[in-house]
């Protein structure tokens, strides 16, 4: 049937539920940790919503409500899985970065219909996707994710994380409280880095890489600093590399082997981060972590998989 045959009559309540898809995008994104797989998530999301009969759609009080509770559940099952489908990971597993919303590359983003360059499909970028922090979510058991991010991220209440989880008010309690110790934990005696300092030494970070200057490489970073490389087993990428000179040296033996790497600056997860493009395609974003006046670390996320936001060929 023609969709636009005007005998068709209008759904009074697409509206409603076709304006949560962003909603749920951010939600299962900081749950998962994968915008392809939050895209996947809210695809079955909507096919289980039109799955039931115009009779009993109508019968729900808030359609917001029933795409959250589901989309919840079923990134609730997929976290579970996730854990034995990372242990077969080849490699590093690191979560998928997200440019800023002016950044979104033209094209298909992972999922199978979504396209990023629809403003609904685009990660509202704040603290709670920042790559520190979702990398401190892939600490906690899948229940403890789910509880705090629906309670303290998105503010549902611990009777409502109840129904969706599947536990008593308590026990959500309980898995909000531990998701948090993990989090302070994360940051414990790290003097917090001011946000122009953090964009100041990433620009200083690349005008060194760029220039070779070791030296400056090594005074930027933690002489305890550790680099993460994701290649997912489709493109090289380097093993955890500790210490800031060791960092810095294999750095500047990458701009050696490859000598027409251009490096940008660009928002990676709402932080200052870098682009890292070849021939004009993207093939390695990196987010930093820092700790007050040096950088601590970072995370290069190399898998072209992750990378389709970018411009990836």
């Amino acid at each position: 049937m023609d969709v636009t045959d005007s005998t068709v009559p209008a759904d009074p309540g697409l509206s409603a539920v076709t304006s949560e898809r962003r909603q749920l995008i951010n939600l299962a994104y900081r749950l998962l940790g994968s915008l392809a797989d939050a895209e996947d998530v809210v695809q079955e999301t909507y096919a289980r919503w039109y799955a039931m009969s115009p009779e009993r759609r109508a019968a729900v009080e808030s359609p917001g409500g029933w795409l959250t509770r589901v989309a919840s559940r079923v990134c609730l099952d997929l976290l579970g899985s996730a854990r034995a489908r990372r242990e077969r990971y080849v490699g590093e597993w690191i979560p998928e970065p997200v440019p800023d919303h002016t950044e979104w590359a033209d094209g298909r983003g992972g999922g199978a219909t979504a396209d990023p360059a629809d403003p609904a499909d685009r990660v509202t970028l704040d603290e709670s996707v920042n790559m520190a922090f979702l990398v401190v979510l892939e600490s906690m058991t899948p229940a403890e994710r789910v509880a705090f991010i629906l309670h303290d991220v998105f503010r549902y209440s611990f009777a409502e994380v109840a129904e969706i989880v599947g536990r008593s008010q308590g026990a959500c309690r309980q898995l909000a409280s531990s998701a948090r110790r993990r989090v302070r934990a994360s940051h414990a005696a790290v003097a917090p880095t001011p946000a122009a300092r953090r964009a100041r030494l990433v620009r200083d970070f690349k005008q060194a890489w760029e220039a070779k200057d070791i030296e400056a490489l090594i005074g930027l970073l933690d002489p305890d600093a550790l680099g993460l490389a994701d290649g997912g087993g489709r493109v090289n990428a380097s093993p955890p590399t500790g210490g800031g000179e060791r960092i810095a040296r294999m750095l500047i033996a990458l701009t050696g082997a490859a000598s027409d790497l251009v490096l940008l600056e660009r928002t990676v997860n709402g932080e200052p981060g870098l682009v890292v493009q070849q021939g004009g395609a993207t093939t390695t974003v990196i987010a930093f972590d820092f700790a007050g006046d040096r950088i601590k670390g970072f995370w290069a996320v190399r898998n072209p998989e992750k990378l389709r936001p970018w411009g990836v060929c």
